[in-house]
């Protein structure tokens, strides 16, 4: 029985296990199903209490995939979830991604095309 299959086994029993979701996401992103992974990561940023490893592993494959709004959008809204649950070392984290990101993937200004 391979890894995917006890975790989906595991998630039959219990659908609601945080910690089992974020597995299954997490087998997907090793799998190479990107959007499959980012789907349940998603999903459990909109838990009652979100996940906030969550957050951070989806974004990191947005930026990966190249779709860096996409990335930014999650990044800070993780560093606030984080924050509200008192997660400080995981908003640093966060943090740094997003500064690491710097102007990557911005579209160039419009006023820049007047000069």
């Amino acid at each position: 029985m391979s890894r995917r299959d006890k975790i989906e086994a595991m998630l039959a029993e219990d659908p609601t296990d945080t910690f089992l979701r974020y597995s299954l996401a997490m087998e997907n992103r090793s799998e190479g199903n990107h959007e499959e992974s980012i789907r349940g990561l998603s999903e459990l940023t909109r838990d009652e209490t979100p996940y906030v490893p969550a957050f951070f592993m989806a974004a990191q494959q947005l930026v990966e995939l190249g779709r860096i709004s996409e990335g930014r959008t999650l990044l800070r809204e993780g560093i606030e979830e984080a924050r509200r649950q008192g997660d400080s070392h995981a908003a640093a984290e966060m943090s740094e991604l997003l500064a690491s990101l710097g102007q990557l993937g911005e579209a160039p200004d419009q006023d820049d095309d007047d000069l």
